[in-house]
């Protein structure tokens, strides 16, 4: 006999806790239960942090029991099928669960198999991600002896997207302090056109890529890792038949495509066919990130493989009692803890109205997000925008005496609020179901 909830909520991560908190504090006879497998939940976030040795990882981690609010129902068990026309989900362990309504933030897949060789080489030698192991990118840097720094971001999308150059800002100015800059060239390789989608945040980046000398590859579509041979293959997602060369191996500087090169650098490139092979000496990645097996595979995803969802009430474009926010939903912003704060409040008061009165509410979710990019030790810039990317600080977060009037510069003041603002933002309110 499968055993009901009034809400269920798949996934105790950022996204499943804070809604199942809000909801039980807003109505406490609500019979909620979470289904998630894990026993320890991690502040993500502050993983930048402990790959450059600023922040302990143990205070990243808090056991699950601790979060569950008091009068939900943990189900330590993984989700593996929906049958959304009977309002049932069944577990790997071949339970079923019904609801009234679901709630679907299970987050995201790290995806290494989606780049040739990268499964192998993920958090080895020196090879490094603070996505999945940020104690070895610590290990990585420290013992970093000079050569080509290497930091690449995938084709797809990633929980939070700034996240892989905020690593590099720091390891650069860590290169300085051993001394071993000078001996090393700081590479950073992504798919895009611009180092930010936000105009006014990718103007101050380009300045502190200009400070640290940052050699910036634009449209460099990561394809393979040859940990062996220390080369990290790229296809070149640009037009190169207008002329203009992507390596001085193509020809001198001034034939470079400017486009693509941004404060070049003559690391050594081996090319094969429409493939360049950037050598290094360390390497850091974000690895290619989906939704899960099972998320992709159901009758709840779109095209894309991410939950399908409206992007302003993020109730599923089918199933008028699922919802689903966070990461694993294809809603059009990025995917950061910043953007599920303000996503949080709209799903739970749309369920709540539903309960009350058959109708969704008047709230909805603009795409807000933020993204806390550090640009060094004791320096950030705080990326606010919505879902047309305009520059939109949040008013909310002014409750912080570090924020000044213009959080698109750098400041040690936002430093302060990344490192100590907003963990305890998080565990103090954000997981306690305080609408923040």
């Amino acid at each position: 006999m499968p055993k009901h909830f009034q809400v269920l909520v798949i996934g105790g991560g950022t996204a499943g806790i804070m809604v199942s908190s809000m909801l039980k504090k807003k109505s406490p006879l609500l019979k909620i239960g979470v289904i998630e497998p894990s026993e320890t939940h991690y502040y993500q976030p502050a993983w930048t942090l402990v790959g450059a040795n600023t922040y302990n990882f143990q205070k990243t981690a808090k056991p699950m029991a601790s979060l569950i609010p008091k009068g939900v129902k943990w189900i330590k068990e993984f989700a593996e099928t929906f049958e959304p026309e009977k309002n049932k989900v069944i577990t790997k362990t071949g339970n079923e669960f019904t609801y009234d309504y679901l709630v679907v933030v299970p987050g995201l897949k790290i995806a290494p198999e989606l780049v040739e060789g990268l499964k192998e080489a993920m958090d080895k030698g020196i090879v490094c991600s603070n996505y999945t192991n940020p104690k070895h990118t610590w290990d990585t840097l420290k013992n970093f002896k000079g050569g080509t720094a290497l930091f690449s971001q995938p084709t797809t999308p990633i929980k939070c997207g700034g996240a892989p150059q905020k690593i590099m800002y720091l390891a650069e100015e860590y290169f300085k302090k051993t001394g071993i800059r000078d001996n090393t060239d700081i590479i950073f390789a992504l798919p895009s056109g611009s180092i930010f989608g936000v105009k006014i945040i990718a103007d101050t980046l380009m300045t502190v890529v200009d400070k640290k000398d940052i050699n910036v590859r634009f449209f460099h579509k990561l394809v393979k890792v040859d940990a062996d041979k220390k080369i990290a293959w790229y296809e070149i997602d640009k037009d190169l038949t207008a002329g203009g060369c992507v390596t001085i191996a193509d020809g001198d500087e001034a034939s470079l495509d400017r486009d693509i090169q941004y404060n070049y650098k003559d690391v050594k490139v081996t090319r094969e066919g429409n493939r360049y092979g950037i050598h290094f000496d360390m390497m850091h990645l974000a690895p290619p990130q989906c939704a899960p097996d099972f998320i992709r595979n159901s009758p709840l995803a779109a095209e894309t493989g991410w939950v399908s969802v409206d992007s302003k009430t993020m109730q599923h474009t089918k199933f008028n009692n699922i919802f689903s926010l966070g990461d694993v939903s294809n809603l059009p912003t990025s995917k950061t803890g910043a953007a599920i704060r303000k996503q949080a409040p709209v799903v739970v008061a749309n369920i709540l109205n539903l309960i009350e009165s058959k109708s969704l509410s008047s709230r909805e979710y603009n795409g807000y997000t933020s993204c806390p990019l550090i640009t060094g030790y004791g320096k950030m810039v705080l990326a606010e925008f919505d879902y047309e990317k305009n520059f939109m600080p949040d008013p909310k977060l002014k409750q912080f005496p570090m924020l000044l009037s213009d959080s698109s510069k750098e400041h040690w003041r936002l430093w302060m609020l990344k490192k100590y603002g907003l963990p305890y933002l998080y565990w103090n309110k954000m997981m306690k179901g305080i609408e923040v």
